[in-house]
């Protein structure tokens, strides 16, 4: 058994396979969620894990080159929009229609048991070297 890091065997498979520009949607437990990428969903019941919880640990094992979330945000969550913006200096904005689009390209969506409003990200995997 790892002793750390990620310990669901599907999220650490499916991060394992991922590769320079693919995209990884951490999304709360209202998102809609697309029918091609790889789903992972770690909602164990309302709030757990939370949003915030998930993004820092996927951090801790995926370089980011970019992300967005939907505009929405800054008024219907600002704790998520501050969480996101500590993060990602350069975070791109967009409707929150335009990044259910957008989601439809991901290659992984790892879904939280947020359940607070607009608590969605899609990440731009990047490389380490």
């Amino acid at each position: 058994m790892k002793k750390s890091g990620i310990l669901n065997r599907h999220l650490a498979g499916a991060i394992a396979e991922l590769g320079h520009g693919d995209g990884v949607l951490v999304c709360d437990a209202g998102m809609p969620i697309p029918s091609g990428p790889r789903v992972v969903d770690l909602a164990f019941r309302a709030g757990t894990p939370s949003f915030a919880e998930v993004v820092d640990g996927l951090l801790d094992e995926l370089v980011v080159e970019g992300a967005t979330a939907a505009e929405e945000i800054r008024d219907a969550n600002p704790a998520a929009a501050a969480l996101l913006n500590g993060h990602f200096p350069g975070l791109e904005l967009v409707p929150h229609d335009e990044l259910k689009v957008r989601t439809e390209a991901a290659r992984l969506v790892v879904r939280t048991g947020e359940a607070r409003p607009y608590a969605n990200v899609l990440l731009r995997c990047g490389v380490f070297f």
